[in-house]
């Protein structure tokens, strides 16, 4: 009778172990969805409410070309937990780093925050709502992809094919992710900061994903850099 009843508690266990084990790898994989969340529910909203940009600008269409893709473009992400430098890829990616530089200059990121941190996987930001729904007003095809999602890996969040606006993340490990997110940089300097940011307490947000900051971590300003 005992022995059944070790074998019974250690089974029990064993089961418990095993889907502990599944629901991990599940939460892994389905993190890849990098996308705007335009379904997020409102509840937290007076957390989001509180850390959202008054008067964000909003535009009619994307930029017009301001860029020259010959040039060499440096953005300086002054963040609440320090500075990140990041290389842009103007020739690779004309139209987003255009969109980028552009957001920046008209100070549309000053003072928004990284509204979803995920440690081993991505931080992102660029919503002026800081709820993961907002964005420029307009949207812009994707391009080429040719570079893997590597640590430091700057790129855009969207809703799916061609729904590129603000929102972009950076990746806070190398990581698998399908080629559908496009690549516009690459942190040069300040990788410390970005697993500051990472390692930012969080809890599980309204779509009960864990991602949600319990501190608001601030972009103050973007600087770029043109030579």
């Amino acid at each position: 009778m005992n022995n059944k009843v070790i074998t019974i508690v250690i089974i029990l266990t064993l089961g418990i172990l095993i889907f502990g084990i599944v629901m991990l790898v599940k939460d892994i994989e389905t993190s890849d969805d990098v996308k705007l969340n335009n379904n997020e529910q409102t509840s937290n909203s007076a957390e989001r409410k509180e850390s959202t940009v008054s008067g964000a600008k909003t535009y009619t269409s994307a930029p017009a070309m301001q860029i020259d893709v010959n040039k060499n473009y440096t953005a300086i992400m002054k963040t609440s937990k320090g500075n990140m430098e990041f290389k842009l890829f103007p020739s690779e990616t004309p139209i987003t780093v255009n969109n980028f530089v552009f957001l920046a200059k008209e100070d549309f990121y000053n003072e928004t925050k990284f509204h979803r941190i995920m440690k081993n996987f991505m931080i992102q930001g660029g919503d002026p709502k800081g709820t993961g729904t907002g964005g420029p007003g307009y949207k812009f095809a994707d391009e080429s992809i040719t570079r893997d999602y590597k640590k430091g890996t700057l790129a855009m969040a969207n809703s799916g094919p061609n729904t590129n606006g603000s929102q972009f993340f950076i990746m806070t490990v190398d990581y698998p992710l399908s080629k559908d997110y496009v690549i516009f940089g690459e942190l040069i300097t300040g990788e410390y900061v970005l697993d500051m940011i990472a390692s930012t307490p969080v809890k599980a947000s309204s779509t009960g994903e864990m991602s949600f900051p319990t501190e608001n971590v601030l972009i103050n300003r973007i600087e770029i850099i043109e030579n």
